[in-house]
């Protein structure tokens, strides 16, 4: 017989590079699954550490190496500190994400740092992490990872957006959950808000001053990425490749850059998302982007936005790798072949006890 209750901890870092993601969750079964979130927290990562992680995608085979392992000893001291600080003494799991660094399933490779054996004899407990290998093993796109959190935690919703790094959504067909990654967000918005000296654009204040480049919005509404059929996922290697290029080849000026980048979110987000009066869960630090916000009921007229309260927004997915986790200590199927392409659904994730 499995437990009915699980007190577990969460443990995400975005592409964004907001910081690591803590939740102290309890999760509860009965007949339907139940979370509450009891601690959470953000820890920002250093100026090296931030360096380090944007520039990890050059990096060669021995300094990968070398990082993963440098940033597991991080990864795990701030889950010690966390433990520590809120004298968390029931834990069943600490279900962790990593960082992704290298995203190349079509090439059967993934790697997300901070996953290795030693986090365990480290932090002292029992952890659950690595979630995505598995699924590019069997050929699927090993992301999104979160849908399966969105059926069974958050079903009273039509469409469950997240505004992070990337903007990704997840909704049933067919009687099948369906999630792919719809267009870039954070990154590159924050990346244009550093060039003005802001470490993100504070509620779309910025791009909300800037003006609209009807050219630039059109070409990049025309990247072959939005006409490929799901599953399908993105990560920095296309915003470098294909985004930072067509935007900085405008002479424009930065706020025009966000202004547009902005409309570029949303008329994505609403290509997809177009059930009409439909709801629309929306988290991820995007939600606080009031300006895109606006731009998307414009776009969405008879559509609820659904905005929930400051740790739902801040914490949903360290909430669903806490859930992964939970589900893989059951061995119960925590990912989706209809969202990742995968050969099979399947129970993901390594335990190191």
């Amino acid at each position: 017989m499995f437990k009915e209750n699980y007190n577990v901890i969460g443990v995400m870092s975005g592409t964004s590079l907001d910081g690591v993601d803590l939740a102290y969750i309890k999760f509860n079964y009965s007949e339907r699954w139940t979370f509450e979130i009891y601690q959470s927290e953000t820890v920002s990562y250093s100026d090296v550490w931030l360096t380090k992680l944007k520039n990890a995608i050059h990096f060669d085979t021995s300094e990968l190496e070398e990082l993963n392992v440098s940033y597991t000893k991080l990864l795990a001291s701030i889950i010690s500190e966390f433990i520590s600080k809120h004298q968390l003494t029931k834990i069943d799991a600490v279900c962790s994400h990593g960082h992704t660094i290298l995203h190349q399933p079509q090439n059967g490779f993934t790697l997300q740092i901070g996953n290795l054996p030693i986090i365990q004899n480290l932090v002292n407990q029992t952890i659950v992490c690595d979630f995505r290998v598995q699924d590019v093993k069997l050929g699927g796109q090993g992301a999104p990872l979160v849908p399966i959190g969105d059926e069974l935690l958050f079903s009273e919703y039509n469409y469950c957006l997240n505004l992070g790094g990337f903007s990704n959504v997840s909704f049933s067909e067919n009687g099948k959950r369906i999630a792919f990654d719809i267009s870039p967000a954070n990154t590159v918005l924050n990346y244009y808000a550093n060039e003005l000296g802001f470490q993100y654009d504070d509620a779309g204040k910025l791009a909300k001053s800037g003006s609209l480049n009807q050219d630039l919005l059109k070409k990049l509404n025309d990247l072959e990425f939005y006409t490929l059929p799901y599953p399908k996922s993105l990560g920095m290697e296309f915003v470098n490749a294909k985004i930072f290029p067509l935007i900085n080849s405008y002479p424009i000026d930065v706020k025009d850059k966000l202004r547009t980048f902005v409309e570029h979110i949303a008329v994505q987000i609403a290509k997809i998302c177009n059930k009409p009066n439909a709801k629309l869960f929306i988290t991820g630090g995007g939600a606080y982007n009031r300006f895109l916000i606006e731009i998307l009921r414009n776009y969405l007229p008879t559509t609820e936005l659904v905005i929930p309260d400051d740790k739902t927004i801040q914490f949903k997915e360290a909430l669903i790798f806490g859930f992964l986790g939970v589900l893989r200590l059951r061995d119960e199927i925590n990912v989706l072949s209809s969202v990742t392409g995968a050969k099979k659904d399947h129970s993901s994730g390594i335990i190191f006890r």
